[in-house]
């Protein structure tokens, strides 16, 4: 009796002739005679040929759709379309089964938000099957694509006393019984009594960590699970979501440009180079769903089509003033198809990204030099004395896939503008140390993870890329 053998390695050796034997899940099973099995070894299937008078009809009965079976037989070349190669059951053993009645997927179209619901299911279906080794793949290529270029990879704290952003959006993390929280005699809470002395929170970057860790090993990155307590239902947010920050010394804000495109270039081409078959089929599932659509409502490439595009073409470069001019003498802002009005000053909202990135240049764009008065505390001041050295990577569909900058390594500007924004320095001592002692020019960025496995595989709402999807409301899986 042989050892049972991946699907995956039976396509690519095909050892005709032999006996093997498969497990996997029914895919469908056609006229009960044509078994399609798929072990999760790869996205092809197998096609398992079932002479039905050889077998126990109630046994047969109990394959149906998404049952798991073992099947030995013979390795044959296929008579029919679609397959090499075939197997000829000579025993099936059903290893569990799959009551059809009950089970709430069902072989045939599903809607996105009727899959969320059922979510510990989900990812038995093509489409998040094909998602999911896409951004299987597309997570080792980031780690490949630094490795590969000189950077040590460091882990930051999920736990942090400090927030990062400045928005004051985090979730808290503490041991106290909330409904009994202790209290000093000044009817504040006490938190020398909860487990780490003071408020925490849970981080929404591992940046100011990373820049620790540039200061020391050069070039680092981070690569982990961030949090947002944004109160925010739309199709680019998370609550619970992935980030990957590169931090570099001696890195102006040219270099950083210069790195995050070759990076997100570099994770395009893997994919594309490592999981065809996923995104052909990802490719011609959009195709599908915008056959009906009116023209002016499809994309204008393709998704293979698209990505070998933004491979082939250099990202546009263009300061934020440069934006906001574009924009105001755009044909979009002078017929009022902008809802939000384009002003210097004001942050680019995603109907000017797009703008920017769909209709004036038609490639990704890479926006810097921002007023300072919507950046963060540690960017740096630009000579001009309104702008920041700051950069956001705009995408199609999609608007903003990285944004960074490079930091402000001079001390005294840098507490200048703390105190400007309210950031307090005791919390950030640290901080502030890293210029006092040995510091230098350093840049860094985060590219959201789930927006570039949106991006790379077409997907409408990003909660279709992440496996459990942590929204308001949602956390049932």
């Amino acid at each position: 009796m042989p050892g049972r053998t991946e699907i995956v390695k039976l396509l690519a050796e095909q050892p005709i002739g032999s006996e093997v034997k498969v497990m996997g899940w029914v895919r469908s099973f056609r006229a009960r005679r044509f078994l399609v099995l798929n072990d999760g070894s790869c996205f092809q299937n197998l096609q398992v040929v079932v002479d039905f008078e050889r077998f126990d009809e109630e046994l047969l009965r109990k394959i149906q759709f998404h049952a798991c079976v073992a099947v030995t037989g013979k390795l044959v070349e296929s008579e029919g379309k679609g397959q090499d190669i075939e197997v000829l059951a000579e025993q099936i053993e059903l290893l569990g089964a799959c009551p059809a009645d009950a089970y709430p997927l069902q072989p045939k179209r599903m809607t996105m938000e009727f899959l969320r619901e059922n979510a510990h299911f989900r990812m038995r279906t093509n489409t998040l099957n094909a998602v999911f080794r896409v951004r299987h793949g597309l997570a080792y290529a980031v780690h490949k694509y630094f490795h590969d270029n000189g950077f040590y990879y460091l882990h930051s704290p999920i736990i942090t006393a400090s927030d990062a952003e400045g928005a004051g959006e985090m979730f808290h993390v503490t041991t106290f019984d909330l409904a009994h929280v202790p209290k000093t005699e000044e009817g504040e809470v006490d938190w020398k009594q909860d487990f780490f002395h003071r408020p925490t929170n849970l981080t929404v970057s591992g940046q100011l960590e990373a820049e620790v860790g540039a200061l020391a090993l050069g070039k680092v990155y981070t690569f982990g699970p961030t949090f947002r307590a944004e109160n925010s239902n739309t199709t680019r947010h998370l609550a619970e979501f992935w980030m990957i920050e590169p931090e570099m010394a001696f890195f102006d804000i040219h270099d950083n440009q210069d790195l995050a495109e070759d990076f997100v270039k570099y994770l395009i081409r893997f994919a594309l180079e490592h999981y065809p078959d996923e995104l052909a089929f990802l490719d011609q599932r959009i195709r599908n769903e915008e056959k009906n659509m009116p023209k002016e409502k499809r994309r204008p490439m393709g998704l293979i089509e698209m990505l070998e595009f933004v491979l082939a073409h250099d990202f546009e470069r263009i300061t934020y003033t440069e934006a906001i001019d574009i924009l105001r003498k755009s044909k979009d802002f002078k017929k009022g198809r902008f809802q939000f009005e384009p002003a210097w000053g004001a942050d680019l909202q995603a109907e000017h990204e797009r703008y920017l990135v769909e209709k004036k240049f038609r490639k990704p764009v890479i926006v810097r030099d921002y007023p300072a008065e919507i950046k963060a505390f540690y960017m740096r001041q630009n000579d001009d004395g309104k702008t920041v050295a700051a950069m956001d990577v705009l995408f199609p569909y999609i608007g903003e896939v990285i944004g960074g900058s490079q930091r402000e390594e001079r001390l005294d500007r840098l507490q200048a503008r703390m105190r400007q924004m309210g950031v307090p320095e005791e919390e950030l001592w640290w901080y502030l140390d890293l210029r006092r002692f040995g510091g230098c020019p350093h840049s860094g960025f985060g590219l959201g993870f789930e927006r570039m496995v949106q991006f790379v595989t077409g997907m409408g709402n990003i909660r279709d890329v992440i496996p459990f999807p942590r929204t308001p409301g949602n956390a049932e899986f």
